[in-house]
C-alpha cells in the first residue's frame, strides 16, 4: 500500500495552506457555476404526466405539495425487474428524513420515480425502509420525455445531452438511466428548469447540494441573481430559521 509522504508539522502546514488556496478556488468558481445554473431559461411543461404513488394516480403537480420546487431523482426500475438497480438503491439508502425536511423549509418537495408498477415499488420500499416519497411512471409519457428511460421505439435516443444509440444495444429494447430533474411551479404553471446525469449526481448528498441544482437555489441573500426566491433565509445549517 502507497502511503502519503511523512514529513514535520511545518511542511505539513505550507502544504495544507497551499492545497488550501486551491480549495478556495473551487469555491468560488463552484458559486459561480451555480448561479450559472439558476440563470438557465425553463421550459414549460404542457404534456399531462399521471403518476402512481401513496395518494393513487395523481398529475406531476401533486408531487409539489406545497412547495414552489420539486426534485426528482430518476431510480432504474423497469417494470420487469424484481429490484431497483443497486447504486440507485445505495443513493436512496442514504437519504433521511432530516433531509427531505431541509428541503421542505427551502419551498422545495423531493419524490423518487421509476417505472415499474407502484406495487413493485411499495414492496421494495417497505425493504428498504424508506420513506421518501415514490411515484410510479408506468403507462407514462415522463420516463421517456426525461430521457430516463431509452428506448429503440422511441424518436429521442439521448443519453446526458448527447446521442448514444449504442446504449441500447442487442436485444434490448430500452434502458433505464439514472439521474435528477428539477421543476418549478409558478402559480398553475410547472416548469422542467435543470437535469444531471452520470457524473453530475455523484456529489449530491446535503441539502445544500440539491439545493445548488434548482431556479431557487438555497434561497439566500449572497446569492446570484437577487430577488428570485419569494422568500430569503441566513446560511442557516439547521434549516429552522
Amino acid at each position: 500500500m502507497t502511503l502519503p509522504e511523512v514529513v514535520t508539522r511545518e511542511e505539513w502546514l505550507e502544504a495544507r495552506k497551499s492545497l488550501l488556496a486551491e480549495e478556495k478556488e473551487v469555491t468560488r468558481r463552484r458559486d459561480a457555476l451555480n448561479a450559472k445554473r439558476r440563470r438557465l431559461p425553463m421550459v414549460r411543461i404542457d404534456k399531462e404526466y399521471l403518476l402512481d404513488g401513496p395518494n393513487g394516480t395523481v398529475p406531476l403537480a401533486a408531487l409539489f405539495g406545497e412547495s414552489s420546487q420539486l426534485i426528482v431523482k430518476h431510480v432504474m426500475f423497469a417494470p420487469d425487474w424484481d429490484a431497483a438497480c443497486s447504486g440507485c438503491t445505495a443513493d436512496v439508502d442514504e437519504m433521511t428524513d432530516g433531509l427531505l425536511r431541509h428541503l421542505r423549509s427551502r419551498d422545495t418537495a423531493f419524490a423518487l420515480v421509476a417505472r415499474a408498477p407502484l406495487d413493485k415499488l411499495r414492496k421494495y420500499q417497505a425493504a428498504r425502509g424508506w420513506t421518501v416519497p415514490w411515484y410510479s411512471s408506468c403507462g407514462s409519457d415522463f420516463n421517456y420525455d426525461f430521457r430516463a428511460t431509452l428506448d429503440k421505439d422511441r424518436p429521442q435516443l439521448e443519453y446526458n445531452y448527447r446521442s448514444q444509440p449504442e446504449i441500447v444495444a442487442g436485444d434490448e429494447t430500452s434502458v433505464e438511466m439514472s439521474g435528477v430533474s428539477c421543476f418549478l411551479r409558478e402559480g398553475t404553471e410547472i416548469y422542467h428548469t435543470y437535469s444531471t446525469w452520470a457524473r453530475g449526481t455523484d456529489v449530491l448528498g446535503n441539502a445544500y447540494s440539491w439545493l445548488d441544482l434548482t431556479a431557487l437555489g438555497r434561497s439566500e441573500d449572497w446569492e446570484e441573481p437577487n430577488g428570485r426566491a419569494p422568500r430569503l433565509h441566513e446560511a442557516d445549517p439547521t434549516f429552522t430559521d
